[in-house]
């Protein structure tokens, strides 16, 4: 009887419980508004990375998608190249497709890249990464888009007359009646043109796009070798389904891509889609990376803020509370602080996409720009992942709260330091060992493969320290306490702070050693790729001076032949060019010089000879070992146009990032790259026995001075441009984990924070038997520092190992040097001591203003 009435008044007491519960939870955030602050910033900074990256890329998308819906306007069907690199479609086509049944009109297109120069003649007008190309003018009658919409002035008609797009008449401060000069790379010298009108590009005036247009005849002089086209777009005829066109169309062309006007938009939507989802992709890893730290800071808050409610939630048991009703409140607590951090994430995630905008298009990467896009999908995943992953953090220490005895979390000695850290250093230290053999067996071999084992080498590892870092804190805490020898009994109280609880110290070091780990990663990868190339080109590079370009221009065609006919003391002239094909089922970028390689560059030739046989080819050895070719042999390629060509095999070279895999004869070249984009990648200059360089370079600045965009380097100058870009790269990459390390530091703010509230009575004690403010300050400043600086070593240790063992795997991509930036890592261990004392601050400032006789009297 009374064990009913029991049972009963304890399910009786769950459901009337249950109302009390949840105030309780609410009511411990409202009284802790400043945990609950720093807890609700780690949330939103995860969510606002990731909400934000969708944001930005969902805007781009939408962007894109407004400047293809006018394109192709009024078209029925356009037939195209398969490949947009290949020669085009042959004008024999077109005349054919004018005669077909069932075509009203063909109307052939031409385009290909333009330097639009400013009127002096002596800058280029700047896109950042927004195309700048030109293309021929049809009139309404030959024309079967629609026609263009002219703002000012009139369309172009007659020779050395163009007309603009708003944006780039606007970007380049033209006025109709203006005259300027183009730079055409595939071709001579810059030309004086007068533009004759400005033209409405729907979509498109926002992203610095420059499209110049030149009358028809022309547009094919400048961008054909005329007998292609780069696409002829149909009309039907009337009654004639745009659809069976299309069908009887392809069916007699099938090495061409034949389209109605929705499939062009489509096909162009998708190439722009596949490009944003690198971004995407790229933007969300480092989401990922934010929100792994932050998850790390959630479940250190939670674990602390239980540990510290033991004797509350003890007393809750004691007067009824079942241990469900204990886990749930804690958990109740985790729902409301993830679903307000998911909404302000989501909100700051927005604001992170228009910031992001805002600054790529500062920096003129050529963009275009349009209204912020929240798609449904974006809010969704902001609030389910931030709302998953704060509740997941939450659960193990409500479960663990939930299990300890209500006698036992009273008793005033009672500390929750956890359980034994055996098992899982055990665990750690089984998959460290595992990780390591990974990353060794990884790093022996190159390509995806071995990449793949370094990386699930990498994540064991990682899942080690993360494991194994309670146990190591404690030993190497007390080895740094030499630090703090200098402070006296200060410096001491602060190791033995930072030791008491590894679980606390490794936690919040982990954060930080996350994000350092990346960052010396990143700063090896960076620094051995910048000395790879420059020992490649020491070693490979035997001319005095390289002309360069911009990296879709290169060096026009025009400087090369300027260079020949006017600089003396030159006896060397060798263009770099690159050309696709297809071997097999594979497309290969080879390269071909339009002159001699072997006086301008050093070649490790293994068998035969630098002469490129007439119609043949140079192969590396990776190429020849995997196809079987060797000396003499007959080798079938495919162009892009699907015309197969026969190749005889002249000589194989050691591998060269430089030359690529395969070297093709000139003529080749000339057969196989459409008119408009033939350029050299860049153009290496010999000087003769005897000349004077310092002249030399002097005239070579005077000759290619009309081309403007071309620069005049020797061998440093060169490295040092190649090292900008990958300086340019690494920056965006660093500015990326500057995320990850600002939520390394708010943890390490939170867990001091929430520190300084465990040990209020312990700091109380201190000030009553005469401790300073300065003094309490500054043991909290020397234990925060000890802290950062034991995550910061075993993140670079970490990233180090995982940096070399990666850069292993890229051997074959040219990045055979291995070099350790050691001045940056230790400014950045210096760094991260400095960073574990400002995060200190205003902990130690709050620990120092504590009441010593209210902190005695708090129980």
């Amino acid at each position: 009887m009374n064990t009913a009435s029991r049972s009963d008044s304890t399910r009786g007491g769950g459901r009337v419980a249950g109302g009390p519960m949840r105030k309780v939870a609410l009511r411990n955030l409202a009284a802790h508004k400043v945990r609950l602050a720093l807890t609700l910033l780690s949330v939103v900074l995860g969510t606002a990375f990731i909400s934000g990256s969708f944001v930005f890329t969902d805007t781009l998308q939408r962007t894109f998608d407004g400047i293809f819906e006018g394109q192709a306007q009024g078209v029925d069907v356009r037939v195209g190249p398969a490949d947009r690199q290949s020669l085009g479609v042959p004008t024999n086509i077109v005349d054919a497709l004018a005669k077909t049944p069932g075509v009203a009109r063909v109307a052939p297109a031409v385009n290909g890249p333009v330097v639009l120069l400013e009127p002096d003649g002596k800058k280029a007008v700047q896109t950042g990464g927004a195309p700048s190309f030109g293309l021929s003018y049809l009139p309404p009658e030959k024309s079967v888009e629609e026609p263009e919409k002219f703002l000012s002035g009139a369309a172009p008609t007659q020779p050395n007359e163009i007309a603009l797009n708003a944006g780039g008449a606007e970007k380049a401060g033209l006025t109709v009646g203006d005259k300027t000069k183009v730079l055409i790379p595939s071709k001579g010298d810059p030309f004086e043109v007068t533009l004759s009108g400005i033209y409405e590009m729907p979509g498109a005036e926002g992203g610095g796009v420059v499209a110049v247009m030149f009358t028809e005849p022309q547009g094919r002089k400048l961008f054909t070798d005329g007998s292609h086209v780069a696409y002829a777009d149909i009309a039907a005829a009337p009654g004639v389904s745009a659809d069976d066109l299309r069908d009887q169309l392809a069916a007699g062309l099938p090495n061409y891509k034949v389209q109605n006007s929705d499939e062009v938009r489509e096909d162009m939507k998708k190439e722009i889609s596949e490009a944003l989802t690198f971004i995407n992709y790229f933007l969300l890893a480092f989401g990922a990376i934010a929100l792994i730290v932050g998850t790390f800071i959630i479940y250190n808050t939670f674990s602390m803020i239980v540990a510290q409610r033991l004797r509350e939630l003890a007393l809750l048991r004691a007067i009824g509370a079942s241990r469900q009703q204990v886990g749930r409140s804690v958990v109740a607590e985790a729902i409301v602080i993830g679903l307000i951090g998911s909404a302000l994430g989501l909100a700051a995630g927005i604001g992170l996409a228009y910031g992001l905008s805002a600054l790529l298009n500062a920096f003129d990467l050529g963009l275009p720009t349009g209204s912020l896009t929240v798609l449904p999908r974006t809010a969704i995943v902001a609030l389910l992942v931030g709302l998953i992953v704060t509740v997941a953090s939450a659960y193990a220490p409500a479960r663990r709260a939930a299990k300890v005895p209500p006698v036992e979390a009273m008793r005033s000695e009672f500390a929750s330091t956890g359980d034994s850290l055996r098992l899982r250093t055990i665990v750690g230290a089984v998959m460290a060992v595992a990780g390591g053999v990974l990353v060794y067996v990884g790093a022996q071999g190159t390509g995806k493969g071995s990449a793949v084992t370094v990386g699930v080498g990498a994540l064991g590892l990682i899942l080690a320290v993360l494991l194994a870092a309670p146990a190591l804190s404690r030993p190497m805490v007390l080895v740094l306490g030499v630090l703090t020898r200098p402070f006296g009994a200060i410096g001491q109280m602060a190791r033995n702070n930072a030791t008491r609880n590894p679980r606390r110290t490794a936690a919040t070091a982990f954060a930080l050693t996350l994000g350092l780990m990346l960052v010396s990663a990143i700063g090896i990868l960076g620094a051995s790729a910048k000395t790879s190339v420059g020992v490649l080109i020491d070693k490979g590079v035997k001319a005095e001076y390289v002309l360069a370009g911009p990296q879709m221009i290169g060096a026009p065609i025009g400087a090369v032949d300027a260079v020949r006919e006017d600089v003396p003391g030159v006896s060397d002239v060798t263009g770099i060019r690159i050309v696709a094909f297809e071997v097999g089922d594979e497309q290969i970028g080879a390269t071909s010089p339009d002159g001699p390689i072997d006086p301008v560059m050093d070649i490790d030739m293994i068998s035969g000879t630098t002469t490129i046989p007439a119609g043949g080819a140079l192969v590396d050895e990776t190429e020849a070992t995997e196809r079987g070719w060797k000396l003499g042999d007959k080798v079938t390629i495919t162009s892009l146009d699907k015309k197969q060509l026969e190749l005889t095999i002249g000589g194989i070279y050691a591998d060269s990032p430089l030359l690529g895999p395969m070297v093709v004869d000139p003529a080749i070249y000339e057969q196989l790259m459409p008119q408009s984009l033939r350029t050299n990648v860049f153009v290496l200059v010999k000087a003769a026995p005897g000349a004077d360089l310092t002249a030399m370079r002097a005239n070579l600045e005077k000759a290619t001075e009309p081309f403007v965009v071309v620069q005049v380097q020797d061998h440093e100058q060169f490295k040092g441009a190649q090292g900008q870009q990958i300086n340019t790269l690494l920056a965006i990459l660093y500015g990326l984990l500057a995320l990850a390390v600002v939520i390394a530091v708010l943890g390490i703010i939170n867990t001091l924070a929430l520190s300084v509230v465990e040990r209020r009575r312990e700091i109380g004690m201190l000030r009553a038997v005469g401790t300073q403010r300065a003094q309490v300050r500054r043991t909290i400043y020397l234990e925060s520092m000890l802290i950062a600086i034991f995550g910061a070593i075993v993140g670079l240790v970490l990233g180090i190992a995982l940096g070399v063992g990666f850069l292993r795997t890229l051997r074959d991509m040219g990045i055979d040097q291995i070099t350790i930036p050691w001045s940056q890592l230790v400014i950045v261990l210096i760094a991260s001591g400095v960073v574990g004392v400002l995060a200190a601050v205003w902990p130690g400032v709050r620990a120092a203003r504590t009441p010593p006789l209210a902190a005695i009297a708090d129980l």
